[in-house]
């Protein structure tokens, strides 16, 4: 053993003592890599920062930004709304539909952000079914983790192994490598979860302190709405037709026109009432009506519209992604105290239209247009989600008291689902066919993101886990380094040493269990970082293909279901399941050792050493 090796080893194993001890911070431990290894003189400066031109490391970057993408757009959040509709009422039905949706998504976007989205989904649907939230979130965790098992551009370690692979003069892996190994530790894991459930305790998270947020509901209740939305269709022939909507303004009848959908070529848009704009035949009308029945019926007779049944209430009227509500207070010295309802929406202020007034805790009924307001009143504002944050942030003469809810869950990009969903279809037959490198089709995927407004400059750069990538990149070099110094031959030769005349399956097992141990001190990325050389070296010692050995090293590290700190997956289910560190252990260890002898059965079948 060399004084290089030696003093390479040792920043080694500074690393892994400081992974361990969490801290400084991952990327701080990157840094700090990139700086202290080319002062042993194995490497150079350069070479030690060439991981931020590494093409892994674009890659990652720009499959951050498809998978923000899907959430942005609403499309990951759809899968969720099916499962909670499709589980009948079953939680067992419903963690089955959640490992698959779970697995399912995060094989085109980040596990993390996977658990992110279906953390609040399953855990509304276990209030509804009065579920303990433990029973769902270790089976979520788990799917996310074996989603990375899928596909290459899963999750980060599947990359860094075939880059080695690449970067050694072999064949790297292809887009579906991964899943004829994915799918059926998938289909075990369903069923041992079914079992193994039984021993996750039975525990609720404690109750959030604080005053909750209203919901819409709340307050369609309390201030009756429900019954004043409308939603009329414009007929051929309609007087609506034509002129300009100032010249057939409704507001002194009582009837306010809160939005306009508008169907086009690539589907169906809604539109701000602007006093200049013109209704077309087929617009569909969302109106506030005073005097609901007759009113609806004169509108009927007297202009030419249709009206459409409301089967699920109000919410099913209002599109919640544009339009929302907000409570505002009229403040003492307001220039709005004595103006009346009416004139406030005659003047279109703020943009928003008053739908309920309060005095204290009397609710305004029928007079509502009537009345004048006073200091201290609450009014209910309705209208674009734009117009309702614009109103909390700039001086106007009134004081935000509530938004709702439901506003945690607007969309930035609501109403294009569609587009990120072809684009990420697109990429994935891109990749399959071979047309391009992989890198070079998400960097296209991620400009008709960015072209079809799926994204913004400042939303994908938030995407990115910079912490992510600076630690991948300060990892890089020690491959480099290990290789120069010998310490990859030497770890070679110790594993070939210590598994003797052992058959190719036994030496793939052991490449299952280093990787999966490290990786529960280091982060999988890292140890994938470590691993593959080694994994590649002991395949040329046996004379055996390097494939299955660095697919060994690329499943064990997405195996990481032993503690609450080998993953960032692990660690986001702890609060809501309310774990302990033991649970991890107690369920995941058994499962990791039915993933190892599940990869030494399969791997050579589709592989051969």
């Amino acid at each position: 053993m060399t004084n290089d090796l030696i003093l390479v080893l040792a920043l080694l194993g500074a690393a892994i003592a400081m992974f361990i001890a969490n801290r400084p911070r991952m990327d701080v431990v990157g840094m700090l890599m990139i700086v202290l290894l080319p002062l042993t003189g194995v490497i150079t400066i350069n070479e030690a920062l060439a991981g931020f031109a590494d093409p892994v490391v674009v890659l990652l970057a720009a499959l951050f930004i498809v998978g923000d993408s899907l959430v942005r757009t609403g499309a990951a959040q759809r899968v969720g709304d099916m499962l909670s509709a499709r589980s009948g009422g079953s939680p067992t039905r419903l963690m089955i539909l959640l490992m698959v949706a779970a697995a399912g998504l995060g094989a085109f976007m980040s596990s993390t952000a996977v658990v992110a989205i279906f953390i609040p989904i399953a855990l509304r649907i276990c209030r509804s079914m009065d579920v303990a939230p433990s029973q769902l979130m270790m089976p979520l965790s788990v799917a996310a983790l074996i989603s990375g098992m899928m596909t290459l551009v899963a999750t980060a370690p599947n990359l860094v192994v075939s880059a080695e692979l690449v970067r050694q003069g072999h064949q790297g892996f292809s887009f579906f490598a991964f899943t004829p190994f994915g799918l059926p530790i998938l289909a075990l894991a369903i069923g041992y979860m079914l079992v193994a459930r039984r021993f996750l305790p039975d525990r609720r998270p404690p109750q959030a302190s604080g005053r909750q947020a209203p919901s819409l509901a709340e307050w369609v209740e309390r201030y009756s709405l429900e019954g004043r939305i409308y939603r009329v269709r414009v007929l051929p022939g309609s007087s609506l037709v034509g002129p300009p909507r100032e010249e057939i303004d409704l507001r002194p009848e009582g009837v306010n026109l809160l939005a306009i959908e508008r169907r086009g070529r690539l589907g169906t848009g809604i539109i701000r009432p602007e006093p200049s704009g013109v209704l077309q035949v087929g617009d569909v009308l969302l109106m506030d009506v005073r005097a609901p029945g007759p009113r609806v019926e004169e509108l009927r007779a007297l202009y030419g519209v249709e009206v459409l049944p409301l089967e699920g209430g109000v919410f099913s009227a209002i599109p919640s992604q544009e339009i929302g509500m907000v409570e505002a207070l009229v403040p003492p010295e307001s220039p709005l105290i004595g103006r009346s309802v009416l004139d406030l929406r005659k003047s279109g202020e703020f943009g928003l239209t008053v739908v309920g007034l309060r005095h204290g805790s009397r609710v305004v009924g029928p007079e509502l247009l009537e009345e004048r307001l006073k200091a201290g009143d609450t009014l209910l504002l309705t209208g674009f989600w734009s117009d309702i944050r614009r109103l909390g942030t700039e001086d106007h003469e009134l004081v935000v008291l509530n938004l709702p809810a439901e506003h945690a869950e607007i969309l930035p990009a609501a109403g294009r689902a569609v587009f990120a969903t072809a684009i990420l279809g697109l990429f994935v037959v891109v990749i399959v066919a071979g047309w391009l490198p992989t890198v070079h089709a998400a960097l296209i995927a991620c400009l008709l993101l960015g072209l079809t407004r799926c994204i913004d400059l400042k939303s994908a750069y938030g995407a990115i886990s910079w912490k992510s990538l600076v630690l991948i990149v300060g990892m890089l070099p020690f491959a480099i380094a290990l290789q120069r110094t010998g310490g990859v031959d030497l770890a070679a030769d110790m594993v070939v040493a210590f598994a003797g005349a052992a058959s190719p399956r036994v030496m793939l097992g052991l490449i299952f269990a280093i990787t999966a141990l490290l990786s529960l001190f280091i982060s999988n990325t890292a140890t994938a970082v470590l691993m593959a050389p080694v994994a590649v070296a002991v395949a040329g010692e046996i004379g055996a293909s390097p494939q299955p050995f660095a697919m060994m090293v690329a499943l064990a590290a997405s195996a990481a279901f032993v503690t609450p700190v080998s993953s960032p997956v692990n660690t986001l289910v702890v609060g809501p399941g309310n774990y302990s560190f033991f649970d991890f252990v107690k369920i995941g260890l058994p499962f990791t050792i039915v993933v190892l002898l599940v990869s030494v059965a399969i791997v050579p079948i589709f592989m051969p050493p």
